[in-house]
Order: structure tokens, then sequence, then C-alpha cells
């Protein structure tokens, strides 16, 4: 049968209209003919997390990625770019707004960058700066930048840098040198580094154990220059290598006879702190000498050095006994207490109290037991030699300490006294000459001031000492910081005036004489003053960090990121 077009036509806008079944028919579906009705407001609710009117909406945030997912490049899409101090592991975390950025400046010193970068989380670190620094594509070869990295880690640890600057030290060569995810470790004879490729690949781990310790200066100032023009720089591994084996190649700036007789300057310099007259100083220096002599001769014949420190403080208490008994006015403390100087152990107990100070406990452990032990062996030497003194004569002249250490007060000849003291340490520490004239300086400024508030203001010699080391400890930082170098040359040399001869002294001999209790007060306050000194130093060098402009995590609202409490647990 065929169909009529015109009908077909004609019925055909009704047909659309029409459900093809009577399954698609639907009880709210209006009638044929019947205008729909408005939609009703209620069926277009609004949300409680909806977005008020007035706010334009946020752009839509990144979508979460992997850390082993391929870069963004790879397919096909333009990649979004990174957010600073992101890397590749962090960026599955990034926050909506990116992380805190890190501004680490050339113009900064490597020390506050580097450390700023080692107090960070692993995954907010920034990525190193992928310089070609030779011949491969790829950068160096990982094992001789680790080498090169544990190379420049002993020559600092061995020297008496801190642990937190060596570490900041080795994470700098590493980071300088493209090695992302590394991490230095430092103990008191031990370094050791840890490197990892990427997040599924195995470690790469080296160490190196750091079984002698010398006490040159120039060697560890020309350490922290290489270290700065490796992070800032960017010389490459070869030049690295070349200037690392010019400082291990360079001679001591001084002889050993010079040596020698910077030590006997130094106790006649603190023999005249004490009221020593010209008789003293000669006396306390030729004491000095020869302990020095048999130290050497001790330490050629392969002896620890806790035996080097018992022939070492022999000599001079044997001069001064051998003074005290044949002229009455001849005061024989000053004589020791001189000699003693030049043997306390200031600039280990300095870095022992450091480290402790910084976190590293293990490493500020040991080095405090070997101050216990070099102390032990200077009480050995001396207490052998009192013994011998006061059988020979009893009546072996003692003064009490406090009157010692208040009976004596010439400002002038003190403040010359103590500047050739701290002139004379920069020789044993084998400093540069430029930096003498600075730390001999430093020296005279904190017997100023330790003077000051002791004989003037009458204040405890215990704060008194530490507010002085705490100026020399902030001038040191500051001069450290302007010459981008390390602040022990600067610091070390200037506590010995601080040091606690005098006190050291007195309790040695009450306990000779068998005085115990007295002995024992003396020695508290001697172990007092000490730890002043540490304190005071430390606080100083973190003042000076703390109101200096050092590369900082930033936040949005512009302040530092603040360090947490462990409260106990």
């Amino acid at each position: 049968m065929a169909s009529d077009p015109h009908v077909s036509e004609h019925t055909g806008g009704a047909e659309d209209r029409k459900p093809l079944s009577d399954e698609a028919h639907s009880a709210f579906t209006p009638p044929l003919g019947v205008p729909l009705p408005p939609p009703p407001e209620e069926e277009h609710p609004t949300s409680e997390f909806a977005l008020p009117t007035g706010l334009r909406p946020e752009a839509p945030t990144e979508p979460e990625g992997s850390a082993f997912a391929p870069p963004g490049g790879t397919t096909g899409q333009t990649p979004l770019p990174t957010p600073v101090g992101a890397t590749a592991l962090s960026l599955a975390f990034t926050p909506p707004h990116g992380i805190p950025a890190v501004s680490l400046t050339k113009e900064a010193p490597w020390q506050d960058r580097m450390r700023t970068m080692l107090r960070m989380p692993i995954h907010e670190r920034p990525v190193p700066e992928r310089l070609e620094r030779g011949d491969e594509e790829t950068g160096p070869a990982v094992p001789r930048v680790l080498d090169l990295t544990l190379r420049i880690g002993e020559i600092l640890l061995a020297g008496g840098e801190g642990a937190e600057d060596v570490e900041a030290a080795m994470f700098g060569v590493a980071h300088a040198y493209g090695l992302e995810r590394v991490e230095p470790t430092v103990t008191f004879t031990l370094l050791s580094i840890s490197y990892q490729p990427s997040l599924v690949d195995d470690p790469v781990t080296a160490s190196r154990t750091v079984r002698r310790r010398g006490v040159d200066y120039t060697r560890l100032s020309a350490v922290f220059r290489l270290v700065d023009d490796i992070t800032s720089e960017g010389i490459t591994l070869e030049e690295a290598y070349r200037g690392l084996a010019e400082i291990r190649r360079n001679r001591h700036p001084y002889p050993s006879w010079a040596l020698t007789v910077a030590s006997g300057l130094l106790s006649g310099a603190a023999s005249m702190l004490v009221g020593g007259t010209a008789l003293v100083f000669l006396a306390a220096a030729v004491g000095s000498m020869l302990g020095d002599r048999l130290a050497w001769l001790a330490s050629g014949r392969g002896l620890p050095e806790f035996y080097q420190f018992v022939v070492a403080a022999m000599p001079p208490a044997a001069v001064g006994v051998a003074f005290g008994l044949a002229h009455a006015n001849v005061q024989a403390s000053a004589v020791i207490t001189g000699g003693l100087f030049a043997l306390i152990p200031g600039r280990a107990l300095v870095a022992g109290v450091h480290d402790g100070l910084t976190g590293y406990y293990i490493t500020a452990a040991a080095r405090l037991l070997e101050v216990g032990y070099l102390i032990v062996g200077i009480v050995v030497g001396v207490l052998s030699v009192l013994y011998i003194g006061l059988q020979l004569n009893p009546g072996l002249k003692r003064i009490d300490p406090e009157e010692a250490l208040g009976i004596y007060n010439e400002p002038l000849m003190q403040i010359i006294a103590s500047m050739l003291l701290a002139l004379a340490f920069c020789v044993l520490l084998q400093q540069e000459r430029s930096t003498v004239a600075f730390a001999t300086l430093n020296g005279g400024v904190a017997w100023v001031v330790y003077g000051a508030l002791v004989y003037v203001a009458g204040l405890n010699p215990v704060p008194s000492t530490a507010i002085a080391a705490g100026l020399v400890g902030l001038f040191g930082q500051l001069l450290s910081r302007y010459r981008y170098a390390s602040a022990l040359p600067y610091v070390t040399a200037a506590i010995g005036p601080l040091l606690p001869g005098s006190a050291t002294y007195f309790g040695l001999l009450n306990f000779a004489q068998g005085h115990l209790p007295q002995g024992l007060t003396s020695l508290v306050q001697a172990a007092s003053l000490a730890l002043a000194i540490a304190v005071g130093v430390n606080l100083g060098a973190e003042v000076a960090r703390l109101f200096l402009r050092a590369p900082t995590i930033q936040e949005e609202t512009g302040g530092r990121r603040a360090a947490k409490r462990t409260r106990g647990f």
C-alpha cells in the first residue's frame, strides 16, 4: 500500500512529538498542546559549598601527579612551570599556591646558604643548577664528586671546624656539582656521604676516617675559599682537585722554632695578667719553651697526645717551684699559671660545646671527652711536680684563688699582656698574617670588657667571662662574614686571655696539699669559666646570624619558618 506524501508531510511534526512506544510515557509529562510550565526555583537549591555571588572562582589546580610519572614534555603537552624550590619528589605534594620559595643568592656567604638547605626537609630543597662543569654531557662522575667532598670535609674536621659547618661545606660541594638527593654525616672521626640518583635507584655511599688532627688555620682558610669558589664561581671538578692539591702541598706559614718562641711569649704574657714581673715573665717563657720541646720530642717518638700533655706541663711547674724555693719575692703561682695558659685546650672545648648546642651530640661528647683526657694529662704533670716541691718545702707560698684574681689590677699592663697573648696564640694556630691583627685586637677588647665588668662593676667572673666571650664570638662572626672565611681564626686566639689558668693552678695546688674541698671549689670555678667561654662564643655567633640578613625560607606573609622544640620527646 502506497503512502500519501502529503499526509506524511502534514503529520510529521506531530509524529516527532509522540513517543515511540507506550513504555516511554511518563506520569509527569504534560499532554500534547499544553505548554511546559516554568521550572520552580526549588529545583535549583544553593549548596553551602557554592561560591558566593560577586566572587571570582579560582583557577583550576594542577592535578596531582606521581613521582614516577614521565615529565610533562614527553606527553606532547606544555609542562607547567615548576615552583621555586620544588623537586621531583615534592611535585606530588605541592600545595595549591606552591611551596615556600628559598632565596639562595650568591651574595650571601656559602655557610648561610648551605646551612639553610641542610635544615630544610629533603623534598623542599631547591634543585641544583644543571651547569656544564666538565667534558661529559651528564656532568662529572658521582664517585669523583663524593671523593672530593670527603677530602674537603676531612681537612675541615681535622682543623677543628664544627660539625655543622663541615656538613654545610660537604653539602655545598655536592650540591654545586649537581647531586640533588645527598646527605652528609659527620662524627668525631668518621665522615660519610650518601647519594641517591633517583627514588628507584640504589644509593651510593662513601666514607672517610679522620685519623690525624692538626692545627693550621691558614690551610683551613684556604679550604673555605675553595668551597666558596665551588659553590659561587662554578669552577670545574678538575680545577677543584687542583686547588685542593695545592692546599695540601703548602707548608705551614711558621717554622717549628717560631712556634716554640710563641709558646714562651704566650706563657710570659699570661703571667703578666696575674701580676708577674719581668723575672716572672722570663721564667714562665723558659718553662713553656722547655715543655714545648719535650712535647715535640714525645710526638716524634709516637707517644699519644695524653703523654705529650703530661711532659709539656712538667717544665713550667718545675721552673715555678724552683723559683719559689730559691727566691721568696718571685711568685711561683704566676709562673705556673702562665705555663698552664699555653696548655689548656680551649679550642677543643669551644668546638665541643658548639657541636652540642647545634645538635651534634655524638661529636660533642667525643670532643668533650678528648678535652677531659687532655686536662687529666695536665693535672698529672703539674701535680707530680707540685708534690715533689711541697715535699722539699712544705711552706711553699699559697694564695687564695679569689685573692689572686683580685689583688692585681693594672689596666694598661694587662691590656698589653692580653694582646701579646692573643698574638702568640695566632702564631701557634698557624693563622694567616692578614688575620693576626684582627684577632689580636679582638683579644684586647675581650680583656677590656672582662676587666671593666670584674674590677669596675664588681660582677662575678663567670658571667663577665661569658659576656666578654660573647663579644669575641660576635666580632669574629662579623669579620668572617665580611671576608667570607671561617670564624675560628678570629675567635680562638682572642679567647686566650679569658682562659681559667689561675683557678686551675690553685685547684691543683690545693689537691697537692691535701685540701680537697678548696681544690674542688677552684676546679669547679675553672670548669665554669671554661664553659662560660664556650657558651659565650657560640651565643655571640648566633646573635650575629640572627640579626644579619641570611637566606631563609620565605612564606607568603614574609615571615620565617620557626624552629620546633622536641619538648622532651
